[in-house]
């Protein structure tokens, strides 16, 4: 296979005369067209859909924490060039050799939980465009299976597809826009949301933007260390921002609308949001169907990046697993997912919803810990880190500190949480603000941990 040009490589770190690419633009493609899809616009609608908030604070909640929560994924990526390092393995700096498999697992999660909701928007729009005559399992197996085939090139291949894949979405989600634009202002004229929901739904934005911070250094790591870390951070951040925001902000206009709008909330009845997207495109006949397919295709820039992500990272779940080529783990994953997406396509909405606040409190406790360790213990110098250590459980911290951290903090988020399956105390006044909690408090907690852990063991 690394004959035909497939990656073999897998999680051990790239020296430095491979990291060799100074393309780095590639890096600002992949970020960019992984946001430029259907995911984001879901994830708006459910900010007017779920939520019942108006379009207008819905916007500004959506801009106001896309600008902050996109700095953890924009200064992440800078690992990659700077040292070599996947994100994951960067972590293991953290919590060391054995505790990492434990943030792993979560990351793993995560990422195959983003992985589910690709299959299951890409299947319901082309199951929509058909017309119901191929249903949404179907169409959820045809999705994993060209996000598979891009993905088991490896980093090679997804940089070139990523590149150019973009145009095609963005263009069938201008079409589709505009076909169905006039119906966007007829909003359902909601009561003004309380404080607790506006800060709720904050924290649906966070948990999306966020996790990506676990994945972020895996696709620079091929990238020359000549270029900047401001160089790198620009290209990640700029790539994540400027496609989520305006899309995110589409998906709350169009959740405002589906209600009044009878074809939309029919479509949206029988092929949940890819009827809505289908009956947008109505009005342009067969063209408008091959739109929809377009659309439906947006997803596989998402979906491909996440399985390389994820067929890194299972090479860290079990020491013993890096000897098991990462290809293998493409295929694993995409007979895991189809069966998955098929169950969580039968209640979307409700299944989004858990799945992304869930995810954004053990990543933001990730994320500040993680930013600890670098800008307090390590200097915010990458010269600090010994690459060479990656695979010497000696020679990294124990991860107790880390991992001790993150667990007690939790102590704290459970009662911020506000799900619909738990509400706690805390919550129930201000809103869900697990999220925010987590990311404050969890890198507090492991300032004087780590202290007493150098204090007896030198790294």
């Amino acid at each position: 296979m690394s004959s035909w040009g497939v990656e073999m490589r897998g999680i051990t770190p790239v020296p430095i005369e491979e990291r060799t690419d100074k393309r780095f633009i590639n890096v600002f493609f992949v970020w960019f067209t992984m946001s430029t899809n259907l995911l984001p616009i879901i994830t708006g609608m459910v900010g007017t859909l779920s939520f019942g908030i108006g379009l207008r604070d819905c916007s500004l909640l959506i801009l106001f924490f896309s600008l902050i929560c996109t700095v953890p994924a924009g200064y992440f990526s800078t690992f990659g060039s700077r040292l070599g390092l996947r994100q994951m393995l960067h972590a293991r700096y953290t919590f060391g050799y054995y505790l990492i498999s434990l943030i792993v697992a979560l990351n793993l999660c995560t990422i195959a939980g983003f992985g589910v909701i690709d299959c299951v928007l890409g299947g319901s729009t082309l199951a929509a465009v058909s017309g119901g005559k191929i249903n949404d399992t179907v169409g959820i197996v045809i999705i994993a299976l060209i996000a598979m085939v891009v993905c088991f090139g490896g980093i090679k291949v997804l940089h070139q597809y990523e590149r150019y894949s973009w145009i095609f979405a963005l263009i069938a989600i201008i079409i589709a826009t505009g076909v169905g634009g006039k119906h966007l202002a007829n909003q359902v004229e909601n009561p003004s949301a309380s404080p607790a929901t506006l800060v709720s739904f904050g924290g649906v934005v966070a948990g999306f933007l966020i996790p990506w911070a676990a994945m972020a250094a895996d696709f620079s790591v091929y990238c020359d260390p000549s270029a900047t870390t401001w160089r790198m951070f620009s290209y990640t951040y700029s790539g994540l921002f400027f496609p989520t925001v305006p899309l995110m902000v589409l998906g709350a206009a169009i959740g405002g609308a589906t209600p009044n709008v009878p074809s939309w909330s029919e479509g949206y009845d029988n092929f949940s949001v890819g009827g809505v997207l289908m009956a947008m495109l109505t009005p342009a006949g067969g063209f408008g169907k091959f739109v929809a397919v377009l659309l439906s295709l947006s997803v596989v820039g998402n979906l491909a990046a996440a399985m390389y992500s994820i067929s890194l990272n299972f090479q860290l779940v079990i020491p013993f697993l890096i000897r098991v080529p990462r290809v293998v783990f493409v295929v694993v994953y995409t007979a895991v997912v189809i069966p998955v997406a098929v169950s969580a396509a039968k209640s979307f909405f409700s299944s989004l919803e858990n799945f992304i606040y869930i995810i954004a409190y053990w990543s933001a406790a990730f994320v500040g810990v993680v930013a600890t360790e670098h800008f307090v213990f390590r200097k915010g110098d990458v010269g600090n880190y010994d690459v060479a250590d990656w695979d010497q459980p000696r020679r990294l911290p124990t991860g107790v500190a880390a991992v001790g951290a993150m667990g007690l903090s939790f102590g704290l988020v459970v009662p911020c949480m506000s799900q619909v399956w738990y509400t706690g105390p805390l919550a129930a006044t201000t809103g869900d603000i697990g999220f925010e909690v987590a990311l404050v408090l969890a890198p507090i907690l492991y300032l004087p941990l780590r202290w007493v852990e150098l204090k007896y063991r030198s790294v």
